[in-house]
């Protein structure tokens, strides 16, 4: 049975992947600019630059606790949340990481 609480990380990473995505495919496919038009307008402002270096930064926190805490903890399982991260998000990479830290231990 899983808890509420790793209910409610799964339900977020799931959230975390699917909402930006749609956002960023359908811009993808508006503009035809494909992953460089995408990247160019996450620096078109000041305002989405912040941002962009925001969720940057905190991807890179967050790695580098995913591979100090699954060098101690031994979770290797947790480290499909690097490649989940890079490839999809820290809105998805997050919330993954926490529903597997907090699985019951065996």
């Amino acid at each position: 049975m899983i808890s509420p609480l790793r209910l409610i990380y799964l339900g977020l990473a799931l959230w975390g992947a699917l909402h930006p995505m749609a956002h960023y495919l359908s811009y993808t496919r508006a503009t035809g600019s494909g992953l460089g038009g995408l990247i160019t307008a996450w620096f078109a402002n000041g305002a989405t630059t912040g941002l962009a270096w925001d969720v940057l930064i905190a991807g890179i926190a967050l790695t580098v606790w995913v591979v100090a805490e699954t060098t101690v903890r031994r979770n290797w399982l947790a480290l499909i949340v690097l490649p989940v991260t890079l490839g999809i998000g820290i809105s998805c990479g997050l919330p993954l990481y926490l529903y597997l830290r907090t699985r019951p231990v065996t």
